[in-house]
């Protein structure tokens, strides 16, 4: 690691010291994001936010003026994905935190979602994740390290029927993150995939459904569209403890890769975790019979 790395990580991760950090965090004008930023000001860091609807962190401006950076960012825009963050490095200097946190939830069976739906859930979700992972790295490395929190899901290791264009994103941004933190690792940056339950934020606000189709219906997929409408999906996931946690990660001189949040994510990607390693060892005799003779 190089000397700038050694400094840069020392500093960070020194205790006993008040210690201001930079965050930039995209979708930061709601849920997790929102909080986050709340959070973060108050504590005293700095915070470059970006949001799709101009004035919405108004207020926070109004409080926190010399400390809150604000950008215009659709994530489906992926031209502008990196000036934008080459605009916060270049403003604000070292950034030590990138939050990639801005995304949706598309629900509907797989044939149910139109093309157009399909897309634009891949172009944010997942594309526009890479983007700005991509797009941070060179200023994290030319720095000599940082942090990436990538905000994935539960569902970046289960899945649920009517949700698999959403599942998609999440296995696939799970998958990105994994191999990149292996490629960067040596220039000190250091990523973390949070993967939170059901929680008490406005993700089912900012759902997206398409257009059922009758055949669906009593199948598992009708099941789950007949516990939204009636508001009985269960939620445990408080909020605010999430993003303490997700905190605490960033402030971490050792940041697990995965932070998994919630009862309900424990439990679920337990299960599906001990199902897989079964159905691996239930065909081991034929995996293993594959490799070329000797």
């Amino acid at each position: 690691m190089s000397h700038i790395a050694v400094s840069w990580h020392h500093t960070l991760t020194r205790k006993g010291f008040p210690i201001t950090k930079t965050y930039f965090i995209t979708g930061a004008s709601s849920g997790f994001g929102r909080l986050l930023t709340e959070k973060l000001l108050a504590r005293g860091d700095r915070v470059a936010a970006t949001v799709r609807q101009e004035h919405i962190l108004d207020d926070l401006k109004a409080q926190h003026s010399d400390r809150l950076w604000i950008a215009n960012l659709d994530l489906t825009h992926t031209d502008a994905v990196r000036g934008v963050i080459d605009r916060a490095f270049a403003d604000l200097g070292c950034i030590d935190i990138v939050v990639s946190n801005a995304g949706y939830g598309l629900f509907g069976a797989a044939e149910e979602v139109s093309d157009e739906q399909v897309r634009h859930q891949i172009d944010t979700n997942l594309i526009g994740s890479i983007a700005v992972i991509r797009a941070s790295l060179p200023h994290l490395r030319a720095q000599g390290g940082g942090r990436v929190l990538q905000v994935s899901s539960e569902g970046g290791q289960i899945t649920y029927p009517g949700f698999s264009l959403y599942h998609a994103t999440k296995w696939g941004i799970e998958g990105f993150v994994e191999a990149v933190a292996k490629e960067v690792a040596r220039f000190g940056i250091l990523f973390t995939l949070v993967e939170p339950g059901p929680t008490g934020t406005n993700f089912g606000a900012g759902l997206v459904r398409a257009q059922p189709m009758e055949v669906y219906e009593g199948t598992p997929v009708g099941g789950i569209r007949d516990v939204w409408a009636k508001g009985e999906f269960k939620v445990t996931g408080d909020a605010d403890k999430m993003v303490d946690a997700m905190i605490t990660a960033s402030d971490s001189s050792d940041p697990p890769l995965r932070l998994t949040l919630g009862s309900i994510a424990y439990v679920s990607i337990h299960k599906a975790l001990n199902d897989r390693l079964a159905v691996l060892e239930g065909s081991k005799t034929i995996t293993l019979s594959t490799d070329v003779d000797r």
